[in-house]
């Protein structure tokens, strides 16, 4: 019997610890705090994937991780298992994925979302295997809006000479340089300060952004001039990837949709009840001549046409 009862004890430690190196923590960042809407949609995709795995795969999340590109570097030399990132930096990696950082090439949420979750934001998830990346799914960072601390905006000539922090991102950049704005890549965080210190009179992200960073304490004015519909995508390391069982792989895709919708939903959220918060809050609103920035943008729409292909430009325009 006590032969029995030691052979029982020792598998039940062997069982034991092979439970132990079955689990595995994924480390996953993204910019902004937890209750944004990127911590939402993040924590989200972690719960169903404890679910859908049994336990078997946890995160550890790293919010506030706000260095976007160099997010996107460590997954891909591996050493950051995921991020939640905008697309602004990815262009940089992934040069296709620029075509969607076009100013006003979606004309709302429901096209921008159709576009992602159909055939041509698929093809764009596949770009990301030469270059190192897995793009898992397409998550949400939602219409960008520019604030400043200077003046209202309504017509392009309004923009002309504010120095306006963008992201590292060449789209962005050259639509601004098109309407006499004087843009300045930085990392987000350093933002804040730059804000508050008048390094930069302006800066430009979508209302959920806005109110997570609290830039109402340091910008008076917002211009609802939603230029670019911004999307942000859940992007894996190769490494983590290629040690996945296909059942595993598909329980990741499937965690992923969840955390998409989430943080989706977050976005109208917010974008519901943000703008009157921002006004309570001080900040000024005001909506902009749309037909005329557009105009103003002709240049650089041009070179755009021909960097990205002008009938790609076309085939998401005419998504319906």
């Amino acid at each position: 019997m006590k032969t029995i009862a030691l052979s029982l004890l020792a598998a039940a430690g062997a069982l034991a610890c092979a439970g132990a190196a079955a689990q595995t923590t994924i480390r996953i960042s993204h910019a902004t705090p937890a209750t944004s809407h990127y911590g939402v949609g993040t924590q989200s995709f972690c719960t169903e994937l404890e679910k859908r795995t049994s336990g078997r795969y946890k995160c550890q999340i790293q919010p506030n991780n706000n260095d976007e590109r160099a997010s996107i570097e460590a997954v891909q030399l591996g050493t950051l298992d995921a991020t939640n990132t905008s697309t602004g930096p990815v262009s940089n990696f992934v040069p296709e994925v620029g075509i969607v950082d076009i100013p006003f090439l979606f004309r709302d949420y429901d096209h921008a979302r159709r576009v992602l979750d159909g055939p041509i934001g698929q093809e764009l998830l596949a770009k990301f295997t030469a270059k190192g990346l897995v793009g898992l799914a397409w998550t949400e960072n939602g219409f960008r809006h520019l604030t400043n601390s200077k003046r209202a905006v309504v017509k392009p000539d309004d923009v002309k000479g504010l120095k306006v922090r963008t992201m590292q991102n060449p789209v962005h950049i050259q639509a601004f340089q098109s309407i006499g704005v004087q843009p300045t890549p930085m990392a987000f965080s350093e933002l804040f300060t730059a804000l508050q210190q008048g390094v930069v009179d302006g800066q430009e992200n979508p209302i959920p952004v806005i109110l997570s960073a609290k830039f109402s304490q340091v910008q008076k004015h917002l211009a609802l001039t939603g230029h670019v519909y911004s999307p942000a995508v859940l992007i894996l390391s190769p490494k983590l990837w290629s040690s996945l069982a296909d059942a595993d792989k598909a329980a990741f895709r499937e965690a992923a949709r969840a955390g998409s919708a989430a943080q989706r939903k977050k976005v109208n959220d917010d974008e519901a009840s943000g703008i009157d918060q921002l006004k309570s809050e001080g900040v000024a609103v005001s909506s902009i001549d749309g037909a005329a920035f557009r105009t103003a943008m002709t240049p650089a729409f041009a070179d755009f046409a021909k960097k990205y292909g002008a009938e790609n430009i076309r085939r998401i325009q005419d998504v319906k």
